[in-house]
């Protein structure tokens, strides 16, 4: 009886919800395997060792949720990320989410870790940054062609006080929901600052004010004269990646990219082995075990 209940509301919130929602509900948890450390930094294992012994099957991967990431700490995540590669660089509009590690403080102390940002943090405050830097990871748009990145701002509330023109900013609608399109980055395959055996698909900040449709207010912020943010992805499965984000080569915090016809689109293809990498995979061999 208990049992029908909790089946009829799985059910009916499906319905409220979507499908979506319902499959989520009963999607089995991958069973990823990591090696043993501790609290101490002595103890964490060699990325290259972890990857040779407990390869992730692509089956495993297809299980992956950002949910099943939020449950994870820090030296986890680091072990997923390590037994990733780059995949192809990714072309087209991408929903993102802040994966805050757990145990972590759930906090964007940007502000804090880099030593203040030459009187940003008097304009707009320390908690108004935390907020705006909260506000950059809700999406991203990639140009590949152009091997340009531009984020998705659904709300400039926050970064009124540092926006010369809003009437000038670009806009975007994705799925209904419009945004503006700012914080332009530069987009190419680069070593990762965490795993250099292979290349990550690198989102730089650092000379945003050369490219197009770059607007100093408040473009800068993310800028060489700002938060100097450096993202790094690599692939968890096609339209599905896991982001590193850096400020002046400080890790700041972790985040998802996804595309859902892009993850349906590429699902056979990566099952099998054959989803294109466009950076270098590196001379170690990259070991994701196919479906069976």
């Amino acid at each position: 009886m208990k049992f029908k209940l909790i089946a009829t509301i799985a059910i009916f919130s499906a319905t409220v919800s979507g499908c979506d929602q319902f499959a989520a509900i009963f999607k089995p948890k991958p069973d990823i395997k990591f090696a043993p450390y501790s609290a101490s930094y002595n103890t964490k294992p060699d990325l290259a060792d972890v990857e040779h012994r407990l390869p992730i099957s692509a089956k495993e991967l297809e299980k992956v949720t950002p949910e099943y990431l939020a449950t994870l700490d820090q030296e986890q995540l680091d072990q997923i990320y390590a037994r990733l590669s780059a995949g192809p660089i990714p072309d087209g509009a991408f929903d993102g989410q802040i994966l805050f590690a757990k145990g972590s403080t759930g906090k964007f102390r940007a502000a804090e870790i880099i030593g203040g940002l030459k009187g940003l943090t008097a304009q707009l405050g320390v908690r108004k940054l935390d907020i705006a830097g909260e506000t950059l990871w809700k999406g991203k748009v990639f140009y590949r062609d152009q091997r340009i990145l531009r984020n998705r701002i659904e709300d400039l509330a926050v970064l009124k006080p540092i926006i010369d023109d809003p009437a000038s900013l670009q806009k975007i609608s994705v799925d209904g929901r419009d945004a503006w399109l700012l914080f332009p980055a530069k987009l190419y395959c680069g070593q990762s600052l965490l795993d250099g055996r292979r290349e990550s698909i690198i989102i730089d900040y650092t000379f945003s004010d050369e490219l197009p449709g770059y607007h100093e207010r408040p473009d800068f912020l993310a800028g060489r004269r700002g938060l100097q943010v450096r993202d790094e992805i690599r692939m968890i499965r096609p339209g599905f990646y896991l982001g590193r984000a850096y400020g002046d080569r400080a890790f700041l915090l972790n985040f998802t990219l996804y595309n859902k016809s892009l993850d349906k689109a590429g699902h056979d293809a990566f099952l099998i082995g054959q989803t294109p990498e466009d950076c270098w995979v590196g001379t170690q061999q990259h070991i994701v075990t196919r479906a069976n």
